[in-house]
């Protein structure tokens, strides 16, 4: 073998040691596929897999009490409202709900209030939103599918009002915004409120673990 023979010879043992070690460099770096990660529990519930309703209502105590039917104290009545994790998923709540009256546009009282108004019927609003109550620490909340978080809310009873100062209707339903969630729900109610601009008769409390109702489930 010639003098260039041999070194044609090196140069091609030296290209497939280079190729291999190329080859073997790609096979190691490249990352293994991982399974598609399931949704962190932690992660706030959206509103497409929360059912919000109203737990207690006009009659009875914390512990009778019939759902839709609200518990009177001094100076108001406490309802529960309630959101259950109707998704597949586990989910977490925090924070107050947003809570805000609203009334049916041809109901006797909202045509009360009209004439009280000038005329026009509270469709949209009553009074301001929902107070937050500091009673409870807010503390983030862990549902399973099928579990419930509840948080209290306080309606002040429009008979504790000046009537010039606080139209007294009734509301047909409660809009109610969850923290981290841009849509809201409507909750179906016969709540009487203060319709008058201004005038607060809602108060809320953080959102709590478990139903407001004990051994009462969603309807």
């Amino acid at each position: 073998m010639t003098r260039y023979g041999h070194i044609g010879w090196r140069v091609a043992a030296v290209v497939v040691a280079f190729a291999g070690t190329a080859a073997l460099a790609v096979i190691l770096t490249r990352a293994p596929e991982s399974p598609q990660a399931a949704p962190s529990p932690n992660a706030s519930c959206p509103a497409s897999g929360l059912r919000a309703w109203l737990g207690l209502g006009q009659a009875g105590t914390p512990s009778t009490g019939a759902p839709g039917m609200g518990v009177p104290e001094a100076g108001g009545i406490y309802y529960t409202l309630e959101f259950t994790n109707v998704s597949r998923q586990a989910c977490s709540l925090d924070g107050y709900p947003e809570v805000s009256a609203y009334a049916a546009s041809q109901t006797a009282a909202s045509q009360t209030a009209a004439s009280q108004l000038g005329g026009q019927s509270p469709v949209g609003q009553l009074g301001s939103a929902a107070i937050r109550d500091p009673s409870v620490r807010p503390q983030r909340v862990r549902l399973e599918p099928g579990e419930t978080a509840h948080s209290l809310l306080r309606v002040t009873e429009t008979d504790s009002s000046e009537p010039a100062t606080c139209l007294p209707v009734t509301a047909a339903e409660l809009r109610v915004t969850l923290p981290h969630q841009g849509r809201s729900a409507f909750v179906p109610v016969h709540l009487p409120v203060c319709a008058k601009k201004g005038h607060v008769s809602l108060s809320v409390e953080a959102i709590q673990a478990r139903s407001g109702i004990s051994g009462y489930t969603m309807p």
